[in-house]
């Protein structure tokens, strides 16, 4: 192979290469960025405060059992099996959970609101069903993405480490397509002829 069909040939795989991380170069960026500054990035995603306390007084708060909490999480993940309700204080107040496969369904048993945890956000209800606060957890996604460059499971790990290695690739081509057009001129200014 002659040195154009190489630097061809290379110039090819280091512009593939280059298209197919550019989504986890921007990724790393921004989530690089977020690990140094997590508190200020944070604050740009908070929503406003609220008080759970105003849950307790909600219209149509009433003590629930353990019949009524797993008649709410039923509602959650229907295809998934319920297991018995385990009892926990959570946010200083006294509660069925419902470890599903899927996340957490949690009734408060004073009133009767409950949250819907999964991995990266927990949703907040009223006892009348009504959303009150839906939180993500911005530091686990962000975490998450600059390890695995994905959210979730194997594919996210495959994917992570299909880009790591496609960006040592990007990075040894780039070396050659550098170098490959100079080296006649350094052996020349290093004395050791053609």
């Amino acid at each position: 192979m002659t040195k154009a069909h190489v630097l061809k040939y290379l110039r090819t795989i280091h512009g593939w290469l280059g298209v197919i991380i550019v989504p986890w170069i921007i990724i790393i960026g921004a989530t690089g960025f977020y690990l140094n500054h997590s508190r200020m990035v944070l604050g740009w995603f908070q929503g406003p405060d609220y008080s759970e306390e105003q849950l307790l007084t909600w219209e149509g708060a009433h003590q629930v059992d353990s019949v009524a909490a797993a008649a709410i999480a039923a509602q959650y993940w229907p295809d998934e099996p319920l297991p018995a309700p385990e009892a926990v204080t959570y946010h200083d107040f006294v509660a069925y959970q419902f470890d599903r496969p899927s996340g957490l369904v949690i009734v408060v048993r004073e009133s009767g609101h409950y949250y819907v945890k999964t991995d990266y956000s927990r949703r907040t209800y009223a006892p009348d069903g009504t959303l009150v606060d839906n939180e993500r957890y911005w530091s686990r996604i962000f975490k998450e993405l600059h390890t695995r460059g994905w959210l979730g499971g194997t594919l996210g790990r495959w994917l992570a480490d299909i880009t790591a290695l496609s960006m040592v690739m990007f990075g040894m081509t780039g070396i050659v397509l550098w170098w490959l057009p100079r080296a006649r001129k350094f052996r020349r200014a290093l004395g050791l002829g053609n």
